[in-house]
């Protein structure tokens, strides 16, 4: 390898909406194999979404930072590239060949593959002159808090070998940072590149204390824990979650992951093992033959927003039976391509939100006010094979029964296939339940925090009822409606659900809202 390639190291980068860490679920590559720009290197799980991580150089993958089961810091290392490397030994002329060829179109690549592609993953883009700044920044801050000097060390942890602790990223790193010239892939080996990670010590009185998570720091407060007295276990001296918890079963006598259960979470993350650290397996056995399955992933993280909603919301429900015939003929009258009762509803639950704006809202419990929202994003619960989640149907409030159809239709398959995005799972101003695909009648659903409410309805079944003066059997169905009692009273309540059940029984009342 020629002195004028460089091995470039591309951070983990920040998969939206305030998440610290991912998971690695699947490597897609190996080290020694040519990628792309763009290609897509791991396969990493989140609190919100499992994704693809699409690497933004073009050359030969040196080094893997991480094995499958590993939780990775945002920011930290993920895999190391030589960029504009010939393929390794053992590789076609012809492929060795078209990475070397001069001329217009190989000069474009190496452009592309030294400064990114500018595609953009759920909010992240590979182009580094708009990343590397704000990823510089935020990592100034974290080392600059820390204590740290913008001296860049490097990482030994590749998923073939147990990984050493990362040391601090550069001060002046974006997502992915040149490290000069490197030795041939077919030389190179982890010990060509590794340091000795540096001893975390507990930060000088007065000085900053190297957090970045919030919810570290609140459950610290709440532990009675001095942060300042801990030892972090994250690049740089980091104090991770997993830290609070080992100082606070230290304190309380329990085992680090009891104490991370007594406290709960207060955010939808889940508990993670510290950077470094191997995941344990699916499921395991203690002496007692009961088999403990942890919760991580998307369901650790609904578990414990569900958690948090029990605890912080003081809810109420109500519940109606409806009459759903003429529902049910208005959709067949509709014809062809059929439009999914799910979305009719959907509908008739925006129809109810117009008329009711107080209950698309949220309660900032720091400011003690309710926040309005002019928007209605829609969230809707869908059961898959990797657990509950929520897509988000985005202004819901301008689309039509139609667009709700395709909407939902589209967000479902994602689910299903498990191609949700984290921007697909996160900011719901309202959850639409059915339950009723489970066969049951109704249920108290639990609000889907922050939100202030939540309509549950249940499965269609033909029951005797009362209809224009005569005993008939009708298609019933039974709607229930959690709310916060902080947003609402019983009155406001009621009346959104009884027009709920009122659209439901005559369509025709939905004209006046089109």
């Amino acid at each position: 390898m020629t002195a004028d390639r460089e091995e470039r190291e591309f951070l983990l980068p920040d998969l939206g909406e305030g998440l610290t860490e991912a998971e690695i679920v699947r490597w897609l590559v190996e080290v020694g194999d040519e990628v792309t720009v763009d290609q897509a290197v791991v396969e990493v799980e989140t609190a919100k979404a499992q994704v693809e991580v699409p690497c933004p150089f073009e050359g030969v993958v040196t080094a893997r930072h991480g094995a499958e089961g590993e939780a990775r810091p945002v920011g930290t290392p993920l895999i190391a590239v030589a960029v504009g490397a010939a393929a390794p030994t053992g590789r076609s002329e012809a492929a060795a060949g078209e990475s070397t060829t001069d001329g217009p179109a190989a000069a474009e690549r190496r452009r592309e593959a030294a400064g990114g592609s500018g595609n953009v993953l759920v909010g992240y883009g590979t182009d580094v002159s708009k990343n590397a700044a704000s990823g510089a920044r935020r990592r100034r801050r974290a080392l600059v808090a820390a204590g740290g000097t913008p001296e860049r060390a490097a990482h030994a942890s590749t998923s073939d070998g147990p990984p050493a602790r990362d040391a601090a990223p550069s001060a002046a790193a974006g997502p992915s940072t040149p490290r000069g010239p490197v030795a041939p892939a077919a030389t190179a080996t982890p010990a060509d590149r590794s340091t000795d990670a540096a001893v975390p010590r507990p930060p000088a009185a007065g000085a900053p204390v190297p957090v970045i998570s919030p919810l570290v720091r609140r459950l610290a407060r709440e532990r009675g824990l001095d942060l300042r007295s801990l030892h972090g276990s994250g690049p740089g001296g980091l104090i991770l979650r997993a830290d609070v918890d080992r100082a606070g079963a230290e304190r309380s006598g329990r085992t680090p992951a009891a104490e991370a259960t007594a406290a709960g979470d207060g955010a939808a993350g889940t508990t993670r093992a510290p950077q470094g650290t191997q995941r344990p397996g699916p499921a395991t056995a203690d002496p007692s033959g009961a088999v403990r399955v942890p919760l991580r992933g998307i369901t650790g993280a609904m578990a414990d927003k569900l958690s948090r909603s029990r605890r912080e919301i003081p809810d109420a429900t109500c519940w109606v039976d409806a009459d759903a015939t003429e529902l049910l003929a208005a959709r067949r009258a509709m014809g062809e391509p059929r439009i999914s009762l799910l979305a009719l509803l959907a509908r008739v639950t925006l129809a109810a939100l117009a008329r009711h704006p107080e209950l698309n809202a949220t309660v900032d419990t720091d400011a003690r006010e309710i926040v309005r929202l002019p928007e209605v994003h829609l969230g809707f619960a869908a059961q898959t094979d990797r657990g509950l989640v929520v897509p988000v149907v985005r202004d819901a409030h301008t689309l039509s029964a139609e667009q709700l159809h395709r909407e939902i239709s589209r967000l479902t398959a994602c689910a299903r296939e498990g191609r949700l995005t984290p921007a697909d799972l996160t900011g719901s101003t309202f959850t639409l339940n059915n339950y009723g695909v489970f066969g049951v009648d109704g249920s108290t659903p639990i609000i889907n925090h922050p939100e202030a409410a939540m309509l549950g309805v249940g499965r269609i079944v033909e029951k005797p009822w009362a209809h224009a003066g005569q005993l008939a059997l009708r298609q019933v169905v039974q709607l229930s409606f959690t709310f916060d009692h902080r947003v609402c009273d019983g009155g406001v309540a009621g009346g959104f659900l009884r027009y709920v059940a009122d659209c439901v029984e005559r369509p025709t009342l939905l004209l006046r809202t089109l």
